[in-house]
C-alpha cells in the first residue's frame, strides 16, 4: 500500500514530507525557517515575532526602529524642499513665515500692526486668524539674497547651520526617544519657539528651524542626565549652546530660541520621569495639556491686541 502524498501548504505543486514543529502543516525548502527545534513555517514564525516583547529605551522609543532616524532625515528634507520653493516663489517666506502681528497696505507694503479698523489695510498674521505661521515659518529660512525677515550676509548659512545642527543632534535624540515622541518634540519645540515671540515680540517676522533645534538641545541635556551619563562634556555643548543664543540675539529671534529650549525640555522630562507602567499615556497627556497650554496663550494673546 502506498503512502499519501504530502505536499507543502503554501505550494500544493511541491511534494514533501517536511513539517512544521509547531503547527505540523508540511512545508517545502522556500517556506521552511530554521527554528531550535526542527524547522517553523512563515506563519509560525511571524507569530512567535509579534509575541516578542520590542526592547525599548528607558523613554519607550522602541530600539529596533531608532536605529535609522527616518524622522530626522524627513524633517530634513522638508526644510531642503521648503528652501529650494522659497528660491522658485519668494513670496513664500511673505506668506508663510511667522508673523504675530501686521498690516499690509494699499501699495502692498507691510506695515505695524494697530488695532481697529483701516480702510485699504489688511490685517496679516496669527492676530489675523493665520494660525498656521506658528509651525510653517519654522520650516523657512532665509534665502541667499536676504529678505525683509533677515540680513543679506546670513543668506544660506542659516539653514546650513540649522541642518547641519538638526542632524547631529536629530539622530541622538531619536535613537532614545523613537519616531513619535521626536517628531512630537521637535513639533512642539517649534510651536513654542513661536508662540514667545507672538507673546513678546508680535510684530516681528521671523523663520528657521531654530526653536525646534534649541528644543532639541535641551531634550539632549535632559536624555544624558536620565541615563546617568558624564555629563562634563554635555555641560560645556549646553554652555556653548545658550552662549550662542545670548550673541545670536543681536541678529536673530532670541525669543525663538528661548521658546523652544524651553518647550523642549518641559516635554523631555515628562518624556524621562513618565513613570514605566502608564508611560506611553502620561507622555502624551503631557504632550497635549503642553499643546493645550500654548493655544490658549495665542488666544490670550490676540485678545489683548484686538482689543
Amino acid at each position: 500500500m502506498e503512502a499519501a502524498v504530502t505536499t507543502c501548504y503554501r505550494h500544493p505543486s511541491y511534494e514533501t514530507y517536511v513539517s512544521c514543529t509547531r503547527c505540523e502543516r508540511f512545508i517545502c525548502p522556500d517556506c521552511m525557517r530554521e527554528a531550535a527545534v526542527g524547522h517553523h513555517c512563515v506563519e509560525c514564525v511571524k507569530e512567535g515575532q509579534r509575541s516578542i516583547r520590542q526592547a525599548r529605551t528607558v523613554f519607550g522609543g522602541s530600539v529596533a526602529r531608532s536605529a535609522v532616524p527616518l524622522v530626522t532625515y524627513v524633517l530634513m528634507g522638508l526644510n531642503v524642499a521648503a528652501y529650494l520653493g522659497e528660491l522658485i516663489r519668494p513670496g513664500i517666506i511673505d506668506r508663510f513665515a511667522m508673523l504675530g502681528a501686521g498690516l499690509t497696505g494699499p501699495d502692498g507694503g507691510q506695515y505695524v500692526y494697530q488695532a481697529g479698523d483701516f480702510p485699504g489695510f489688511e490685517v496679516v498674521g496669527v492676530v489675523g486668524g493665520e494660525w498656521y505661521r506658528l509651525l510653517t515659518g519654522a520650516f523657512l529660512h532665509l534665502p541667499p539674497s536676504g529678505s525683509s525677515f533677515g540680513p543679506l550676509p546670513f543668506g544660506v548659512l542659516h539653514i546650513v547651520f540649522n541642518m547641519y545642527a538638526l542632524w547631529n543632534l536629530g539622530r541622538v535624540v531619536e535613537e532614545q526617544l523613537g519616531r513619535a515622541r521626536y517628531l512630537a518634540l521637535y513639533l512642539l519645540s517649534a510651536l513654542g519657539g513661536s508662540v514667545l515671540v507672538y507673546l513678546i515680540a508680535p510684530s516681528d517676522g521671523t523663520v528657521g528651524a531654530s526653536g525646534a533645534i534649541f528644543g532639541l538641545g535641551a531634550a539632549f541635556y535632559v536624555i544624558n542626565r536620565r541615563l546617568g551619563r558624564d555629563m562634563r562634556a554635555v555641560n560645556r555643548f549646553m554652555a556653548g549652546f545658550l552662549i550662542w543664543m545670548v550673541i545670536s540675539a543681536g541678529f536673530a529671534s532670541w525669543q525663538g530660541h528661548l521658546g523652544g529650549l524651553l518647550t523642549g525640555g518641559i516635554v523631555t522630562l515628562a518624556y524621562a520621569h513618565a513613570p514605566a507602567k502608564r508611560r506611553t499615556v502620561v507622555q502624551a497627556a503631557a504632550g497635549v495639556v503642553l499643546f493645550a497650554v500654548l493655544v490658549l496663550l495665542v488666544v490670550l494673546k490676540t485678545s489683548a491686541l484686538t482689543g
